[in-house]
């Protein structure tokens, strides 16, 4: 079980953010969070919304930093993922 972080590149609220995920179970990624005091209003499905400021914590606390293709590769490989289509109520 690994906990994964892209780099923080997409832009929002005056910031950018990485997305933190579970290579293979939510109540690990969960933990992780909680353990990292991540808000719990920073979940989106299937993964975490990580502000730049936070990353290198992340990454020290032991998240390993992967390029965002491999991130969703992972999270497919997974089962985790939660579809465009899933997330629209489709």
């Amino acid at each position: 079980m690994t906990i994964l972080i892209d780099d923080p590149r997409w832009p929002a609220h005056d910031r950018l953010w990485a997305h933190l995920v579970s290579d293979s179970s939510l109540v690990e990624l969960h933990a992780f969070a909680e353990a990292n005091s991540l808000p719990s209003r920073s979940f989106d499905l299937d993964h975490y919304d990580v502000p730049e400021e936070a990353h290198a914590r992340l990454v020290a606390a032991g998240a390993v930093h992967v390029d965002g293709h491999a991130l969703v590769r992972a999270l497919i490989a997974s089962g985790l993922r939660v579809t465009t289509r899933q997330r629209r109520g489709r």
